[in-house]
């Protein structure tokens, strides 16, 4: 049996997390990057350390070797005369390694990361997820809302 764990990431962790970011983008080759490996890695890392406290980051280890990834995004929300500290999470760039997916590891980490949800009192969760993992979320809890809305501000490819 594989040694698995999942826990927070490490700060010496990042770049290994940035390798698995950069992969996951790349893995589709549907458009050329836009910055070089290196650059892109050293970027990841400097916004990662100056973005601790709103984003976290949890790792999918196999024995040593970081195979999966998944943030949570918090946002502090306004107060109500109910609640003075209020804040929701955003579930992001969840990704485990081809090789080692459909084992289970993608919903054992979006369980570990929901569970950090909670410890952090956080109102709900959401995501943004591709149409191969709607089956998952919706295992792991996430269903539709018809009160949550988005617009596309912007275009991005990520």
């Amino acid at each position: 049996m594989e040694n698995i764990t999942i826990r927070p990431a490490e700060p010496g962790e990042l770049a290994a997390v940035a390798e698995l970011r950069w992969r996951w983008i790349t893995e589709n080759g549907d458009a050329p990057a836009l910055a070089e490996r290196a650059d892109f890695v050293r970027h990841f890392v400097t916004w990662a350390n100056e973005n601790t406290s709103s984003h976290r980051c949890m790792v999918l280890l196999r024995d040593t070797e970081i195979i999966g990834m998944a943030w949570l995004a918090v946002l502090r929300r306004v107060p109500t005369p109910y609640a003075l500290h209020r804040a929701s999470g955003d579930l992001q760039c969840v990704y485990v390694v081809p090789e080692a997916r459909d084992a289970g590891l993608g919903g054992r980490l979006i369980d570990a990361t929901l569970t950090a949800a909670r410890e952090l009192g956080l109102e709900r969760v959401t995501v943004h997820s591709s149409p191969r993992a709607i089956p998952a979320y919706a295992r792991h809890g996430f269903e539709s809302s018809p009160r949550l809305l988005h617009n596309h501000v912007a275009r991005s490819t990520s």
